[in-house]
């Protein structure tokens, strides 16, 4: 599909990253994407999927020396990768970032952890490894997007599978060639459908994505063959899995230089697409003070992608209502906290007050807008219209004030399950990471005692 070498340049970037070449920033936002990470997971593995991936794999036989996050059962760190991932990404609350396409962190962190406790990675090395995944992320997702979401494929779980290996090679030492092999290897395992979402495979993508990086990682390390041009050959991931291959954006420079630094957190435990129509439901409603009865009409505009991605127009269940417009906005308007997990659930699907929202809403589904730009107009009984609109894609400039927000989110989540103790615990060890001599302190401070 082009002569450009796509495949080894990403390769040679993300074995190359080294400690000295990360500005104090990127530190501290690794920070904030573990404290949002290890928050998510920790309640996440307590879902039902979870628990029924820990029974399959014990069943199985896979007892091992790994943690899981938020449970006291050990598995093996393959298992660890996949548990952990899908348990990171069980109730869709977790980070984003447009240029991926998709949600980063959960595919990286889960194959580091289980690697790095295995070997006993210094903290710094988690960092570099966690940077170099992230970084890799954004250059996938920007090769192949937007076709390749059109077409149906989950990114998390496709472009997460390269992001996931660029972070394990890195904890690991490959140089660029073997990683470039890895990315083959990963390759020809990527895989996920949107046609899942709303059910427990969209979850267990993240956790695939990361094994299936750990282990190309580590199969390459071992002289495990495939091709070294797996991202731009003929036939290779971008030529079966999207229309294009954009190597120009790929290996362009990041918006702001870095793709990590347009990191998205979640503040609504739901598909980041209902997100932008949230706050303007909100702003509508805290702005306004009108009882639900009083609405006649609502308007919803918003990029054509969402109408395949989170349009279910009568959720039944907890875990639908997670991917429905009218359910979201309907849950924002009549004051439900959609930032609380309990929100979720098949009662609040069943409320008349938000059916009777959810049946007054239209959805105009606007191509080639924004992905996270929403614009709302609400028709009162006594014919008074009110119009909001909010972007939910711009990264908050004030890094200070994004940490009090996402440690008022990890308090929400961890303290409940771990204990105040446990949960200072965790944090404590978050914030030292770069000091640590054995990142398996880290994953071990997360377990249910």
């Amino acid at each position: 599909m082009a002569a450009v070498p796509v495949t080894a340049e990403i390769a040679q970037r993300a074995a190359a990253l080294a400690w000295q070449d990360l500005p104090d920033d990127l530190v501290e936002r690794t920070k904030q994407c573990l404290l949002d990470w290890f928050a998510v997971t920790i309640a996440g593995a307590q879902e039902e999927l979870t628990g029924i991936l820990v029974s399959e794999a014990l069943e199985d036989g896979a007892h091992g020396p790994a943690t899981l996050v938020g449970r006291s059962e050990t598995v093996l760190p393959s298992t660890a990768a996949l548990i952990n991932g899908a348990a990171s990404h069980a109730l869709d609350y977790d980070d984003v970032n447009f240029s991926m396409g998709g949600h980063p962190t959960v595919t990286v962190v889960p194959a580091l952890l289980a690697l790095g406790e295995q070997t006993k990675a210094s903290g710094r090395l988690f960092i570099e490894s966690f940077v170099a995944g992230y970084e890799t992320s954004g250059r996938v997702g920007r090769l192949v997007s937007p076709s390749h979401y059109q077409k149906g494929f989950h990114v998390t779980g496709t472009v997460g599978s390269f992001s996931a290996t660029a972070a394990a090679g890195r904890m690991l030492g490959l140089d660029a060639r073997q990683l470039a092999v890895a990315f083959g290897i990963a390759a020809t395992q990527a895989a996920g459908l949107k046609s899942n979402f709303g059910t427990m495979c969209k979850p267990l993508h993240a956790g695939t994505a990361s094994e299936h990086g750990l282990r190309a990682a580590r199969l390459a390390a071992k002289g495990f063959t495939a091709r070294g041009d797996s991202l731009e050959c003929d036939q290779g991931f971008a030529s079966s899995q999207s229309d294009h291959l954009n190597a120009e954006a790929a290996l362009g420079e990041p918006p702001s230089g870095w793709h990590l630094r347009n990191n998205l957190f979640k503040y609504h435990a739901a598909c980041y697409l209902t997100h932008a129509p949230i706050e303007c439901a909100k702003e509508i409603r805290l702005k306004n003070n009108f009882p639900p009865e009083r609405v006649r009409k609502i308007l919803l505009r918003i990029d054509s992608g969402a109408d395949k991605v989170c349009n279910i127009p009568n959720p039944t269940t907890g875990l639908e209502a997670k991917f429905s417009l009218r359910q979201t906005v309907a849950m924002a308007l009549t004051g439900v906290d959609t930032a609380n997990l309990d929100s979720y659930t098949e009662a609040v699907t069943r409320e008349p007050r938000i059916q009777g929202l959810r049946d007054k809403m239209a959805i105009e589904f606007q191509p080639h807008w924004s992905h996270s730009l929403a614009e709302m107009a609400i028709q009162l009984d006594d014919g008074t219209t009110i119009e909001v609109k909010h972007d939910a894609g711009i990264p908050w400039a004030d890094l200070e004030k994004q940490r009090e927000a996402i440690e008022t989110k990890y308090d929400s989540l961890v303290t409940p399950l771990l204990g105040a103790a446990g949960a200072r615990r965790l944090y404590d060890v978050i914030e030292r990471i770069d000091s640590l001599t054995d990142v398996g302190e880290l994953v071990r401070a997360s377990a249910k005692k």
